[in-house]
C-alpha cells in the first residue's frame, strides 16, 4: 500500500538526517552479477495427460538475470541497501513465452520488467537497547532465513527465482546470548504497487496485469513472532506463531478470503558428525464464506558426515508430511505453505501440483500440500570446489484430488505420486564465477492417470559476480 512506501521513505530520510554529521564513518559496498540459465521441461505440468495447449507444451529456454546493488553503512549500527534486478527469457520452444516484442525479430524474447529487488534501512541497538530493526524490501534468505525456509522463503512465487523479496518490517529483540525474538510484519502484493518498475515493451496480459508482472495469487499480509532459543550447547528450539491473510484474487473474484493462524516449532540437535532435526506446525483459520481451514505439516531428518573419509561423504534420511483435503468433510484440510511456495525438496513436482489447487481460482506453482515424502540423500566433495548431491525421493498423496472438470483426467484413483531420483553438481571456478548442473526424473504412480508420461527437468547455470 501507499502507506508502506510513505513510512519507508520517512525512515530513510530520518536515517540520512541522523547520520549526516557522521559521514566520515560511512563505508560503501557495491556489486553486480549476471546469471545465465538454461531450463528444459519434458512432460511436466500435466505429464501429457490433457489435450495439448499453449501452457502445457514442453519448454526449452534461457534466462539472463542481471543485478546491481550497493549499500552504505553510516556507522556500525545504521545503513541502507539498494538492489536492482531484471531478467530476460529467450525461448527455443515449442512453448513460447508471452512476449512484448511480437512482430519483431525478437518474438522469442520476453523482455521482463526491471524491478527494485531490495530497498531497506537497518538500525541496530535502537536507543541503546538490544533491538535491531530492518524496514523495507528485503530477503529472508541466508543469515536472515527462518529455519530451513519451511514456511518463509519466497515472497513472490509467481516470478520464479527472479526475486524472493518481502515488503516487511522486522524487529529483533536480542534477549541474551542464547535467546532472541523476531517480530515481523509482511505485506506482499499480487503485482508490485509499492515501488516503480520499468520495461520498454507492452507486455502480454497472460503474464502481466496493469502492465506489471503478476507476482502472487493475491495480496497477502502477515504478522510473525519467531523465537530462537539455544537450550543447550547442542540443542536449538525455534517456536513461532504466524498470522496470514490471503485476499481475493483480482482475476478470480470468486476466490474466498482466508485468515489463517499457524502455530509451530523447529528443533535442531547437532553433535558432530551427527545432525538431527524436525519441525511441526498446526494451522487453523476461516474463509470469509464461513468455511473452516485446518491443516498440519512437518518433517524429521537425520544426517551424518564422514569428513575423514575420501570425498567426505554425507548421508541424510528425511520424512515430510503435509495434510491434504478430505473430500468427505466441509472443511479444507490442505496444508498451506504460506510463504514457501518455491522449489524446496525438488524443482520438478512444483509444476505437476499446479492443477491440484486450481479448483477455487488462480493456481500457482509450488503449493506444497497433500504429500508424504520419503527421501534418501547422499553428497560427496569430488574436489574442494566440486560437490555432487544425489537423492531418491518417493512421494505419496494423503487424499485424492478434487479439481476442476477440465483437469480431472490428469489424476488417477491411487495415492502413489511416484518416484523421483535427482542429481545436482556444483563447481566454483573462482571467487567470482560458479556453476551448477541439475537433473530430475519423475516416474508417476497411481495418483495420476494411466496415460501419464515420465517427466524430466534439466537445468544448468553459470554465474558471474563482482
Amino acid at each position: 500500500m501507499k502507506r508502506f512506501l510513505a513510512v519507508l521513505l520517512l525512515v530513510l530520510l530520518a536515517g540520512v538526517i541522523f547520520v549526516s554529521t557522521a559521514l566520515a564513518e560511512t563505508t560503501f559496498t557495491y556489486g553486480a552479477s549476471e546469471r545465465i540459465r538454461q531450463e528444459i521441461w519434458d512432460n511436466l505440468i500435466d505429464l501429457k495427460t490433457l489435450p495439448p495447449n499453449n501452457t502445457d507444451k514442453d519448454r526449452n529456454f534461457f534466462r539472463f538475470k542481471t543485478s546491481f546493488w550497493g549499500g552504505a553503512d553510516f556507522n556500525k549500527d545504521i545503513g541502507v541497501f539498494l538492489k536492482l534486478t531484471s531478467e530476460v527469457y529467450y525461448n527455443i520452444g515449442p512453448y513460447r513465452q508471452p512476449s512484448g516484442q511480437k512482430g519483431t525479430d525478437f518474438v522469442k524474447l520476453d523482455e521482463n520488467e526491471g524491478i527494485i529487488d531490495n530497498l531497506y534501512v537497518k538500525a541496530n541497538n535502537i536507543f541503546g537497547l538490544p533491538v535491531d530493526l530492518k524496514i523495507g524490501r528485503q530477503d529472508f534468505l541466508g543469515p536472515d532465513m527462518y529455519g530451513e525456509g519451511f514456511l518463509i522463503s519466497d515472497g513472490n512465487p509467481n516470478d520464479g527465482s527472479r526475486s524472493f523479496y518481502f515488503n516487511a518490517a522486522k524487529a529483533r529483540w536480542r534477549i541474551n546470548a542464547n535467546h532472541s525474538v523476531d517480530l515481523v510484519y509482511i505485506t506482499d502484493q499480487f503485482e508490485d504497487r509499492y515501488l516503480p518498475t520499468w520495461r520498454t515493451a507492452v507486455p502480454d496480459k497472460g503474464t502481466y496485469f496493469n502492465n506489471k508482472k503478476i507476482l502472487n495469487a493475491s495480496d497477502e499480509q502477515a504478522f510473525v513472532v519467531y523465537g530462537r532459543d539455544k537450550i543447550t550447547e547442542n540443542l536449538t528450539l525455534e517456536p513461532y506463531y504466524m498470522y496470514k491473510r490471503e485476499e481475493e484474487h483480482p482475476l478470480a473474484p470468486f476466490t474466498p478470503e482466508l485468515d489463517l493462524n499457524t502455530f509451530g516449532a523447529r528443533a535442531l540437535y547437532q553433535m558432530a558428525p551427527w545432525k538431527v532435526g524436525g519441525e511441526f506446525a498446526y494451522q487453523t483459520g476461516e474463509y470469509n464464506d464461513g468455511r473452516d481451514r485446518r491443516g498440519y505439516g512437518g518433517y524429521v531428518f537425520g544426517s551424518r558426515k564422514f569428513k575423514d573419509l575420501p570425498l567426505k561423504p554425507e548421508f541424510e534420511l528425511r520424512f515430510v508430511y503435509l495434510s491434504g483435503d478430505d473430500p468427505d468433510t466441509k472443511k479444507d484440510e490442505n496444508w498451506d505453505p504460506l510463504f514457501s511456495r518455491a522449489p524446496y525438496w525438488n524443482e520438478l513436482l512444483i509444476y505437476t501440483q499446479i492443477y491440484e489447487q486450481i479448483k477455487e481460482g488462480y493456481a500457482i506453482p509450488g503449493y506444497w500440500t497433500n504429500s508424504q515424502l520419503y527421501m534418501a540423500k547422499a553428497s560427496v566433495e569430488l574436489t574442494p570446489d566440486t560437490k555432487l548431491a544425489l537423492s531418491y525421493q518417493y512421494w505419496r498423496a494423503n487424499e485424492l484430488v478434487n479439481t476442476l472438470a477440465p483437469f480431472k483426467p490428469m489424476f488417477g484413483t491411487g495415492h502413489e505420486r511416484g518416484h523421483l531420483p535427482t542429481a545436482f553438481i556444483t563447481h566454483k571456478f573462482s571467487k567470482n564465477i560458479d556453476a551448477f548442473f541439475q537433473y530430475e526424473y519423475f516416474v508417476p504412480g497411481s495418483f495420476y492417470a494411466d496415460s501419464a508420461k515420465n517427466g524430466q527437468f534439466l537445468r544448468w547455470q553459470l554465474q558471474f559476480k563482482i
